[in-house]
């Protein structure tokens, strides 16, 4: 049986929890030694090296779709400290270095996320599919994964996105962090796009790759373990030449998190 963590037991704590472990969190970064991007620069460097977006509204998370804006609305205020970001050789991204003080003028929105393994809404809520679209597109870069969680409880069926299964990467301030370290002598920039219904993001260069990457999600299988679905999947990271010939292909991570909804009566599931 596992054990309760005292916030669940007391759920009155946690906001006293979370300010602990945000001091430590920042105060932890701060002695690091990690020199961390923070340089905005207008004008865009020469060369995009990928593009790619995502629909912004989810209609099957069974809530109320005013949760829905107001995760757009965190994301307009998140999106506009990482607009622009230089990211120069031997300098660390952290997401939440960036995104710290976005909400310092103008509060965040109540919207969805995950406390003590339970959807529920919070203010800044929805702030993971900004983190998930930015790792989505650091994979298709030489920049050097140092840190990503994957999201625990998959609640509800993916939206239509160029973003597979698998490839994700959840935070939450004091606790989890998404950070991408530039260990090459190229300088790398991202400009994010809000339109409509789409969070439109690219990644650009100071010189051209000499190849392109391709991210693939491979083996799905659902394990039945312990009365729980576990979702797997494999990713892999290929670099192909221009006229599509494979450079290099090498296995990044194993994917697993726990299915929070019905799966459709097709779905294999193997027990363990």
């Amino acid at each position: 049986m596992t054990r309760k963590r005292l916030t669940q037991i007391f759920p009155a704590l946690v906001p006293i929890r979370q300010k602990q472990r945000t001091m430590f969190f920042y105060a932890a970064m701060a002695l690091d030694k990690n020199k961390y991007a923070s340089e905005l620069q207008s004008d865009l460097l020469k060369y995009c090296i990928y593009e790619s977006s995502t629909p912004l509204y989810n209609t099957e998370t069974g809530f109320d779709m005013v949760y829905q804006h107001n995760k757009v609305f965190n994301l307009k205020l998140a999106a506009k400290k990482v607009n622009k970001l230089i990211i120069k050789p031997n300098e660390t991204f952290s997401f939440w270095q960036c995104v710290r003080y976005a909400n310092k003028e103008i509060p965040y929105k109540e919207g969805l996320v995950v406390v003590n393994d339970q959807l529920t809404t919070v203010k800044g809520g929805g702030l993971c599919l900004l983190s998930n679209h930015l790792f989505w597109m650091f994979l298709h870069t030489p920049l050097t994964i140092v840190e990503r969680h994957t999201h625990k409880v998959k609640d509800f069926p993916n939206s239509d996105s160029q973003l597979p299964d698998g490839v994700d990467a959840t935070v939450a301030q004091g606790w989890l962090d998404l950070k991408v370290k530039n260990e090459t002598n190229l300088t790398f920039q991202i400009e994010l796009q809000i339109t409509e219904d789409e969070l439109i993001g690219r990644i650009y260069s100071n010189k051209a790759l000499p190849y392109v990457v391709t991210i693939k999600a491979e083996n799905e299988r659902y394990i039945q373990k312990d009365g729980k679905i576990f979702e797997k999947l494999d990713i892999y990271k290929q670099q192909r030449s221009d006229d599509g010939q494979i450079l290099k292909e090498e296995f990044c991570y194993e994917n697993c998190c726990e299915i929070g909804y019905e799966l459709p009566e097709s779905a294999q599931i193997r027990k363990e």
